[in-house]
């Protein structure tokens, strides 16, 4: 799991597996459903924290749904999967923003730091763990289930805006990986 990529972003990612089974977990109770729906929503979408915060349940009245990302102003249009418009219409709340805390007012990305680190708390001991852990989660899924190709790396260097492939690399921790079995297979 460990992946962290210093420079690019410091948060490491999550096992995918880990990640699903701790937020479905978590829509099963009314205190904590909203975190789960958050952790499902940003899993399977690569989004980044400012725009899964500010989703509408009207985002997901359709079979996908459209953004225009707050940091690149790129449009994005995203397929919903099975998994997430179960989520989606377990936890659907009438209209408006999906995110808002107990004092109705959109999560900020501190407290879902804060949040993510007490619900993956084991994770947390080893790993740096944000809300930017669930975009590198996301990535590498892709990465892994298109079975580590190169393929992966050019389709994730253009979803998250990146300037090459290399750079996908570190910000996946795929470089790390590498320098680290150079030395354990010694």
């Amino acid at each position: 799991m460990k992946g962290t990529s210093k420079g690019i972003n410091a948060s490491d990612y999550i096992n995918f597996d880990t990640a699903l089974n701790t937020g479905l977990r978590l829509l099963n109770d009314s205190k904590t459903e909203k975190i789960g729906l958050y952790i499902i929503t940003s899993i399977y979408t690569g989004l980044r924290t400012g725009d899964v915060k500010h989703l509408r349940w009207e985002d997901f009245n359709e079979n996908s749904f459209t953004v225009i990302e707050e940091k690149t102003r790129k449009v994005r249009t995203i397929q919903i999967n099975d998994t997430l418009r179960k989520a989606i219409d377990k936890t659907r709340s009438g209209n408006g923003l999906i995110f808002l805390s107990q004092k109705k007012t959109v999560y900020t990305t501190q407290a879902l730091n804060r949040i993510l680190k007490d619900v993956f708390r084991k994770e947390a001991k080893t790993n740096n763990i944000s809300t930017h852990s669930l975009r590198k989660t996301f990535g590498r899924r892709v990465y892994d289930s298109c079975n580590q190709s190169d393929y992966s790396l050019t389709l994730l260097s253009e979803l998250f805006a990146h300037s090459s492939t290399q750079i996908t690399r570190i910000y996946l921790g795929l470089k790390q990986e590498e320098f680290d079995n150079v030395y354990a297979n010694l």
